[in-house]
């Protein structure tokens, strides 16, 4: 079983995929959502991104070979910003370039969504608290983040259409994140290729983390970083991300908007 977000004739809704088919929820999941009875064919809906979060966390040079291929050091401890959450869009959708001549990186990450209020846990009680986990793309704008620097990455990473997730979440209980193959093809080309097991900090570890400084509400969706092979990207091309028991998540690139 997975869980969506789907928009479908009468609305809007979170829905498991069971039997070829999509059953609507009265709520999300995490929240106790159960299923309506109503169902739809896949060819009757779109696939949206499957959260809705209060918070958008980002884990920066989380793989070593990716810090260094960026030529930074890799951090002691977790390293993190914010990315805006109307950057969401979900799979099949466009990534918009509002600055196409510049260097415009894709980063491939597995996303963990909480499932309930974590506030200060440990690392031992971390994964109780994770919902699920699915796919997600951290588009990122390399000449603005360093037109920025030493000031975050706010602005180079939360142009809407800068975060692809999806396209859906598995259950916890069905993946192991301490070693999920990650992949990442443009055009059909393998770019990005490797293992969460090569995290600096893995995934109990970011979540004690992160619930020591915030408070992590459910819903909440935490990227973990991305391996080697980050690359630009350019209109035209064809992104898509394969995370081992989760599914792959495809998305177009488009000219966007300046903000001029």
């Amino acid at each position: 079983m997975q869980y969506l977000r789907v928009a479908h004739p009468n609305g809007i809704d979170w829905a498991t995929s069971t039997d070829g088919a999509v059953e609507l929820l009265s709520g999300a999941p995490w929240a106790g959502g159960q299923p309506t009875g109503a169902r739809f064919a896949f060819g009757e809906v779109r696939l949206l991104a499957p959260v809705q979060p209060s918070k958008l966390i980002c884990i920066g040079r989380n793989y070593a070979e990716h810090a260094a291929e960026l030529g930074n050091q890799a951090p002691t401890e977790p390293m993190f910003f914010l990315k805006a959450p109307s950057a969401l869009i979900g799979p099949d959708e466009a990534i918009e370039l509002p600055y196409p001549e510049h260097q415009n990186h894709w980063e491939a990450e597995l996303a963990v969504v909480i499932g309930r209020r974590a506030k200060r846990v440990t690392e031992s009680e971390a994964l109780d608290y994770v919902f699920g986990y699915t796919a997600a793309c951290d588009i990122s704008d390399r000449d603005i983040q360093k037109a920025d620097a030493p000031f975050g990455f706010g602005r180079a990473k939360s142009f809407d259409t800068f975060c692809p997730c999806g396209p859906a979440i598995t259950p916890a209980s069905q993946v192991d994140p301490s070693d999920l193959r990650i992949t990442l093809t443009c055009n059909g080309e393998t770019r990005q290729d490797d293992s969460t097991a090569l995290m600096i900090h893995n995934v109990p570890k970011l979540i004690s983390f992160l619930s020591g400084i915030m408070t992590l509400e459910p819903g909440d969706l935490i990227l973990t970083g991305t391996p080697k092979g980050v690359g630009a990207m350019h209109p035209g091309d064809e992104l898509a991300i394969t995370i081992a028991g989760i599914g792959t998540l495809r998305n177009t690139v488009r000219e966007g908007t300046p903000n001029r």
